[in-house]
């Protein structure tokens, strides 16, 4: 009895345990998608932002809003296009090794930025845009080309399993036409050879009937005039009179 009350009792206790680590993964779930919605719409409100200034800013200020939201925007496109293609294509973890190091690059060059827009003094800030502009053409050319040669090969995937299946294809096409009629009626024109055998024994046994037995017997029985008959172009024959 105590050892089945034993038993209850840590079952008790796992079946609670179980529970808080269920409750707490559920509450730390519940953080994480808060927090990414909240990073998401401070994201989108900063976009905006930096799109109007640099559409409706000039001087310095327009032109780091520029920067900053070309960078941020091919940053951000990269992204998600490597996180999509390594979830079908494993060899992609690669490139998205390599894509974490640039976004080291990629933040440090956004907070200087950000930091540029407050700065009072534009003359600096003026003399830093070559330089600045040089290092954002650099980092979004190098997520650009990783975005693209990951599009190209997703696409080559496609079309390489497209051709397959259209080879596939091409052969159960060609197999479903390839079917023979066999019949036992004869081609127009043609005989079969039980016909010619019969045709051939027929026309041996009327050769036979008109041999010399047929002609023995017409010379013994005399042919009876009145079944003669002659072509129709003929005249009949005059009987013979006596005086």
């Amino acid at each position: 009895m105590e050892a089945v009350i034993l038993i209850l009792g840590l079952l008790f206790f796992a079946f609670v345990a179980l529970g808080v680590y269920a409750g707490v993964k559920a509450v730390g779930a519940a953080k994480r998608g808060v927090d990414r919605t909240i990073t998401q719409a401070r994201r989108t409100v900063e976009e905006t932002a930096l799109r109007a200034k640099s559409y409706g800013q000039a001087g310095v200020g327009g032109e780091l809003a520029q920067l900053r939201l070309a960078l941020r925007t091919s940053m951000r496109s990269t992204q998600e296009a490597l996180r999509a293609g390594a979830a079908e294509d494993a060899s992609l973890s690669e490139s998205l090794g390599l894509f974490q190091r640039l976004s080291v690059h990629g933040r440090e060059l956004d907070e200087e930025l950000k930091k540029l827009e407050r700065e009072p003094d534009r003359a600096t800030v003026a003399s830093l845009l070559p330089s600045l502009k040089q290092r954002t053409e650099r980092i979004t050319h190098s997520a650009d080309s990783l975005r693209w040669a990951a599009r190209d090969r997703a696409r080559q995937f496609i079309d390489d399993d497209l051709d397959a299946l259209n080879a596939q294809i091409d052969v159960e096409a060609g197999a479903l036409r390839h079917w023979t009629v066999e019949t036992d009626e004869p081609v127009r024109g043609q005989s079969r050879p039980q016909d010619d055998a019969s045709e051939q024994g027929q026309g041996q046994g009327r050769k036979q009937g008109n041999g010399p037995a047929d002609g023995v017997a017409q010379a013994i029985t005399a042919p009876d005039p009145r079944l003669q008959t002659g072509n129709p172009w003929q005249k009949a024959a005059r009987p013979e009179t006596t005086n």
